[in-house]
């Protein structure tokens, strides 16, 4: 939403002020049509050029996630923690084996179900079930588990930043495709070059909106949103490093309770439950 409100504020100060100063926007509308077609085009084609088809697909659908923001919220960290605690505590007191209902069949376990958004993450899911797994195998040192768990997941955030850096390419390019749409009307303008002064004028403005729309487009809009979908995606990794830090917490041997508060202390400082909402929340869990 802030990103929405943030562009309005960006072309009512633009456009606003530029007809305040007296500009006519007759030029400007007349060359848009012509001129967007040539820069957006040119940055669509390189774009795709730059990018397999499924790197831009993701980044495609990364767009929405730029206007939307983190998805996760103090709720979904509170689910997150009372299933973890649920299931290290399973697995302190009635050992390995009886974690195999929950984390071999997920989609059927009576502990997953009861969090639906956390078990449609399949991210979150096939971590939480791949490394009790390991643990279940045996391959209990916690040094080796978190080594492994953060290569992966150092993984997982490269794969989901792609898309920032995608659109953050399109915009570092953006002003030089302005460029080539203004020297296009230039040369358009040269071969005009025996008509009055008030024709040649216009021409020249609207080759000069090539300019002004390619740079308006990489720092005001496509570089933005590049920005803020890498804030998104920094963010919502922190959901995975609080997985991480309550299994090898659980790992070198606390209890329960001391995992799961290891794994709040990772939650981004806005949406970190306090210690009695973790607690109250604890408490009423019940998983038949």
């Amino acid at each position: 939403m802030t990103s929405i409100a943030g562009l309005g504020l960006l072309l009512g100060a633009v456009f606003g002020g530029y007809m305040l100063a007296g500009g006519k926007f007759g030029i400007i509308m007349h060359a848009l049509p012509f001129e967007m077609m040539i820069i957006g085009g040119a940055a669509a084609g390189a774009f795709i050029m730059a990018n397999s088809l499924s790197d831009v697909k993701h980044t495609l659908s990364a767009i929405g996630k730029s206007l939307k923001g983190a998805r996760f919220r103090k709720q979904d960290y509170l689910e997150l923690l009372s299933l973890l605690y649920f299931l290290v505590r399973l697995v302190q007191t009635k050992g390995p084996m009886a974690l195999e209902p929950h984390i071999e069949k997920p989609d059927e376990s009576t502990a997953f179900q009861k969090f639906p958004k956390l078990a449609a993450d399949h991210h979150a899911t096939h971590l939480i079930c791949d490394y009790l797994r390991m643990v279940g195998m045996n391959a209990d040192d916690p040094h080796q588990i978190e080594d492994v768990m953060a290569r992966e997941l150092k993984k997982i955030h490269q794969e989901e930043l792609h898309a920032s850096h995608a659109l953050q390419s399109v915009a570092d390019a953006l002003p030089a495709l302005g460029i080539v749409a203004a020297v296009l009307g230039v040369i358009k303008t040269m071969a005009s070059i025996d008509q009055p002064p008030a024709v040649l004028g216009a021409m020249i403005g609207g080759a000069l909106v090539g300019t002004f729309l390619g740079v308006l487009l990489a720092y005001g809009l496509v570089g933005p949103f590049a920005s803020r979908l890498k804030g998104v995606v920094d963010e919502e990794s922190k959901y995975f490093e609080v997985i991480r830090a309550v299994l090898v917490a659980h790992l070198h041997g606390n209890a329960p309770q001391v995992a799961v508060e290891t794994g709040r202390k990772m939650v981004p400082s806005d949406q970190m439950p306090s210690f009695p909402e973790l607690e109250q929340a604890l408490q009423d869990l019940v998983i038949a």
